[in-house]
């Protein structure tokens, strides 16, 4: 531990000669231990990295009393000496694997570029060690596959081909930005026992950057905690997590979603809002030059579910399991067929202006809250373009008191109606669509992933405000989520699906405490847990 691979003293970066985003900030990272650097959105954390590589923007201005690695001072190296250090010395995993990867390369030959501009190889010898990569980061069927393009793998799959394309230059510090957000609880499992592995066999030291702290404790030999530009607090992870000091610390601890919220729900009975009763969507799948239908995938296969008045149903299951197709199904988003009926009223029977009216009974919040809005449209007519639509006999003096009202429901200033989205964090963005969500009274709304990518303490306050709402409303939600912790602090009843059927459903708490589907016992397994004893 006496000679650090990467030693930082005093680093600062500023934007336009004023704002100050990394404020004199001081760490090292040794041989073969992993460094965790946490703390939520803006706190600077890939700014830091950015600056080590030196991949600022050009409005940004970087100061520092050492940058180091292995001794060799990087503030004094020229743009041409340092593209020799990115990628070989020093690799990245960045946040996005999708936006990383160029759409028109084969995963091979984007491995292969690498390896070419930075060692002395035949192609035989650059083809074969691209096969290697994709092996050693355990790419199924690696031989076959490296031939695909990105847009034919899934999550976790391009992200074992961007954390390939890292180690291609076998570097000596391997920096991980974010890289499990959005994925599976078992794909995230995955990828953090593959980069400890890989660590292992290599010797490389791994930086980490994260905002998930039960993932940090599983993984990190030290940690360091970052709120507006300076680190608050860094120690040994056990230190760190059995006895924080910082008020910051603490603050970020205790937002963490337990399991054992689950325990607390009330198991009192009340009558169903929605029933669904064996609901299929199946795609076609066309060949051939006329695009005949050759088959279906089969995306929802023979659901039936209740949710109650007041209730939350947990939806809950790997990517690709039907979740969200089942979501936007039920609101006749994507087509589907079966039995679906809301406060008595079977959605089957209807059509025309009466399944219009329908809908102002069925909300959905989306996943990603600023590509489901319009960028150009101030946000109180986003929140008000609903109550438009389906109650146009309201005033316009109406529906501004009503955009009023539903912002100060959901903790946003009366003058957040004047702005436009880009404006605002993600966490108020999400807070902006649930209000959208709200403005027609429904009785459900389908939350779709709505907390997968904010930060914890971010991810507590839509938690409790969708609680809130529902205590003060009576509103009951379809909750789809990949995160059993979040299901725990927020929904009564689970269903769990896997391959477009429920394969497990009951209380939260006889779910998550006694599962009885080895499929759901294995999602559990793969939860991250908060380490405190090391």
């Amino acid at each position: 531990m006496n000679n650090p691979i990467l030693t930082v003293k005093h680093l600062s970066v500023t934007f336009n000669h004023r704002q100050t985003v990394v404020d004199g900030i001081n760490f090292e990272i040794h041989a073969g231990e992993t460094f965790a650097l946490v703390g939520e959105s803006g706190s600077g954390k890939s700014i830091t990295a950015l600056s080590v590589l030196r991949l600022l923007p050009n409005n940004a201005r970087l100061n520092a009393d050492a940058m180091t690695l292995l001794g060799d001072d990087l503030l004094k190296h020229s743009e041409f000496e340092l593209c020799k250090i990115r990628g070989r010395r020093i690799g990245f995993i960045f946040q996005d694997p999708m936006s990383s990867l160029n759409p028109v390369m084969t995963i091979g030959s984007q491995i292969e570029e690498v390896i070419k501009l930075h060692f002395d190889l035949p192609r035989d010898a650059v083809k074969q060690r691209a096969l290697e990569l994709l092996q050693q980061v355990e790419l199924p069927e690696a031989q076959q596959r490296i031939k695909d393009y990105p847009h034919q793998l899934s999550g976790g799959q391009r992200q074992r081909v961007m954390i390939a394309i890292a180690l291609a230059g076998k570097p000596d510090l391997l920096i991980a930005d974010e890289p499990t957000t959005s994925l599976d609880v078992t794909i995230q499992a995955q990828i953090l026992a593959l980069l400890k592995n890989i660590q292992q066999q290599t010797g490389m030291a791994l930086w980490l950057i994260s905002h998930d702290l039960a993932l940090v404790s599983s993984i990190a030999d030290r940690v360091a905690v970052m709120q507006q530009g300076k680190i608050v607090e860094s120690g040994l992870t056990a230190e760190f997590f059995n006895r924080p000091k910082h008020p910051y610390t603490r603050k970020l601890l205790n937002a963490l979603p337990s399991m054992s919220s689950c325990l607390t729900h009330s198991a009192a009975e009340k009558p169903p809002l929605l029933q669904v009763s064996d609901f299929y969507c199946y795609y076609p799948i066309r060949k051939g030059i006329f695009k005949r239908v050759v088959g279906h995938v089969r995306a929802v296969d023979g659901v039936s579910f209740d949710i109650q008045q007041g209730k939350t149903l947990a939806l809950v299951g790997e990517s690709g399991c039907g979740k969200t197709t089942l979501g936007k199904s039920l609101l006749n988003l994507i087509p589907g067929s079966g039995r679906v009926v809301i406060n008595g009223v079977e959605l089957n029977a209807l059509s025309g202006e009466a399944l219009r009216q329908q809908r102002a009974n069925i909300q959905i919040v989306f996943q990603d809250p600023f590509s489901s809005m319009n960028p150009r449209m101030l946000v109180g007519d986003i929140i008000a373009e609903g109550i438009r639509a389906l109650h146009p006999k309201v005033s316009s003096d109406e529906r501004k008191a009503r955009v009023r009202q539903l912002l100060q429901q959901v903790d946003l200033p009366e003058d957040s109606a004047l702005r436009y989205p880009h404006e605002f964090s993600g966490g108020q963005r999400q807070r902006i669509c649930i209000a959208r969500a709200l403005a027609v009274d429904p009785k459900l709304i389908v939350c779709d992933e709505p907390t997968s990518a904010l930060d914890v303490s971010v991810q507590a306050q839509i938690i409790q405000l969708l609680k809130t709402l529902q205590q003060e409303k009576g509103v009951s939600y379809l909750f789809i989520t990949h995160d059993l912790a979040v299901v725990a602090e927020i929904a009564d009843d689970v269903a769990v699906m896997y391959q477009g059927k429920i394969v497990e459903q009951g209380s939260v708490a006889e779910v998550l405490t006694q599962p009885k589907q080895a499929y759901t016992k294995k999602l559990l397994a793969a939860v991250p847990v908060l380490k405190r004893d090391h």
